[in-house]
């Protein structure tokens, strides 16, 4: 089942007079239920406009959306999403328990006041639910944020940059929490530019550039190698030896392509033979960040 299916969806605004401004174009784009995806682009790429429609806020002009296999305008749609702002626009006099009950008349749900202080302890504000959330900080506001969209434990939870201006350890909590709702079945749809944040919260990830999904898998499919590998052996090795064995001298390492484990621990085993000690092995993957870069760019020069 896809929680997510955008069928050349455009968006464009305004245009009475004029072109408009293009903001979606065609673009195509598929979520299954229960996965974590993450959507990143540059600034203007169309991402906004994209959860918008996801919300029902905006009409596309065409294609077609399905969330959760019903139409995003619908009511009983809405009510099975959590949504996270980027932007919290919070009622200063009111307290997190106030705001989080405000919540749940929202979504129509009675959730009992012992509930709601669970919830607010989940993301580390239990001892701060009576206080008046105009003293917090943007990091405790976005924690209540999430402890909102979390509320009443929905099927799709769409995320605008969760942990902006949260601290390096609200952070670990913040990814623990979102755990536990993807280990639950929850879809997580997370869009943010930390693409460090990215890659530890998905699995999946979309490129959206020029209101197109320019590229889309996972994040071994598009930052990894399953053949190439990144060893650094200790100083002394035989470089010619090693460069006979298949080994690339690149920096501080070598570079090694083995299609399977058994040819990957055959050179290894023919390199110590060489009299080379080997004291680091890993994967040989790029950022997420160049490979945004990479897809950007590629479709800019195509253009």
């Amino acid at each position: 089942m896809l929680a997510i299916e955008a069928h050349g969806l455009c968006k464009t605004y305004g245009g009475l007079f004029g072109r408009g401004q293009v903001a979606l174009s065609g673009m195509e784009l598929s979520v299954d239920a229960g996965s974590a995806f993450g959507l990143i682009g540059p600034n203007g790429a169309g991402k906004t406009t994209f959860i918008k429609v996801l919300l029902g806020v905006v009409r596309p002009s065409a294609g077609a959306v399905r969330v959760l296999g019903g139409d995003p305008q619908d009511p009983a749609t809405r009510a099975r999403i959590g949504y996270m702002p980027e932007r919290l626009h919070l009622p200063a006099a009111w307290t997190p328990l106030a705001f989080l009950a405000s919540v749940a008349r929202l979504k129509g749900r009675r959730i009992p006041g012992p509930q709601l202080s669970h919830a607010l302890a989940r993301v580390g504000l239990g001892d701060d639910s009576h206080r008046r959330i105009g003293g917090f900080s943007k990091g405790m506001r976005q924690r209540l944020g999430l402890a909102a969209a979390m509320l009443g434990e929905p099927e799709l939870l769409i995320l605008d940059e969760p942990t902006d201006g949260v601290d390096p350890l609200g952070r670990i909590e913040i990814r623990k929490r979102l755990a536990e709702e993807h280990a639950r079945g929850a879809t997580i749809f997370l869009n943010s530019h930390l693409l460090a944040e990215t890659e530890r919260i998905c699995s999946r990830v979309g490129i959206l550039s020029g209101g197109r999904v320019v590229r889309q898998g996972g994040l071994e499919e598009l930052c990894g190698s399953s053949t190439r590998w990144r060893v650094r052996f200790a100083a002394g090795a035989d470089a010619a030896a090693l460069g006979a064995l298949g080994f690339v001298a690149a920096g501080d390492h070598h570079l090694l392509d083995a299609p399977d484990p058994a040819a990957l621990n055959a050179a290894l085993e023919a390199a110590r033979a060489k009299g080379a000690l080997v004291v680091e092995l890993c994967s040989d993957r790029r950022d997420l960040e160049d490979v945004l870069a990479d897809a950007v760019g590629s479709k800019r020069e195509a253009a």
